[in-house]
């Protein structure tokens, strides 16, 4: 009886789990099926996920040939890459300093990277802009990645991940001779790789994603990030071609999926235990 119940309870749970990942889904199937039919298969009054006529090759050929694909992808790995290690390489000795060492200042800190948390880019995109415009750093990377630099939201999750670490193994390593610096590097970031792979998700996506900074700074199209680039597609040639326009916007996108593919059993060690209390 209670063995019946329980299967059954795991029936609802994986059919309610199913309904919600085929809804969030859907968007993605339909630009799936979108990329391979005609244009005038796509303003047809019938509704159909399967195209009549495919028409993959000719639409994500387009997509290929009227911008550069391959340097929209390649400047948004390289935006990505950057901004994600300077945050790291920021975040984790402010987030180990704020957890396991005792300071006065501790409290004041924690205040401050709150307060952070609640300031969007849009408030400093004017400063930022004018400041960029008078160093002569606009189209170039360091524009693209330098207001990204510190993130109060990197300090945050590894501040609570590090919350989590022991105190004796610190402790331990400081009685071995460590410095600090050597307990971050060869204690601390070992052990804090869910952690840091669960913050990578959440950093690539936002940047990958974002249209609103590049679109202020960048106005040469050697430095447009993937979403700057699909304006770029649709403004030149695409038009109204919603085909190629769905393919340009696969090719962009499936970087990101594949990540989160490759790195979901990481980003969730990470997320559950952020949230673990030492």
């Amino acid at each position: 009886m209670i063995t019946t119940s329980l299967s059954l309870g795991r029936i609802m749970r994986l059919a309610v789990l199913s309904l919600g990942a085929l809804i969030f889904f859907a968007p993605y199937i339909f630009m799936i099926s979108t990329a391979g039919k005609a244009q005038s298969e796509i303003f047809s009054s019938s509704l159909s996920l399967i195209p009549q006529q495919w028409s993959y090759i000719e639409n994500f050929s387009k997509a290929l040939s009227r911008v550069s694909m391959w340097t929209l992808l390649m400047n948004g790995v390289i935006v990505c890459a950057l901004i994600f290690v300077v945050q790291v390489v920021v975040a984790i000795p402010c987030a180990y300093a704020m957890a396991k060492l005792k300071f006065r200042a501790a409290r004041t800190m924690m205040v401050l990277v709150m307060i952070g948390l609640l300031v969007p880019i849009h408030a400093t995109a004017l400063p930022l802009y004018v400041a960029f415009d008078r160093l002569s750093v606009l189209n170039s990377y360091l524009a693209l990645v330098a207001p990204f630099s510190i993130s109060v939201f990197a300090i945050f999750l590894f501040l609570q991940f590090f919350r989590a670490i022991p105190d004796d193994l610190i402790q331990a390593a400081r009685l071995d001779g460590m410095s600090e610096g050597g307990i971050v590097a060869r204690v601390v970031v070992p052990n804090a790789w869910p952690a840091i792979t669960a913050f990578a998700i959440f950093s690539v996506v936002a940047h990958w994603n974002d249209l609103f900074w590049p679109l202020i700074v960048v106005t040469n199209q050697d430095y447009a990030t993937p979403p700057l680039g699909l304006l770029y597609f649709r403004a030149a040639e695409a038009g109204d071609d919603y085909g190629a326009l769905m393919a340009a916007t696969l090719i962009i996108t499936l970087p990101l999926i594949t990540a989160f593919l490759l790195a979901q059993k990481r980003f969730v060690e990470g997320i559950t235990m952020t949230g673990l209390k030492g």
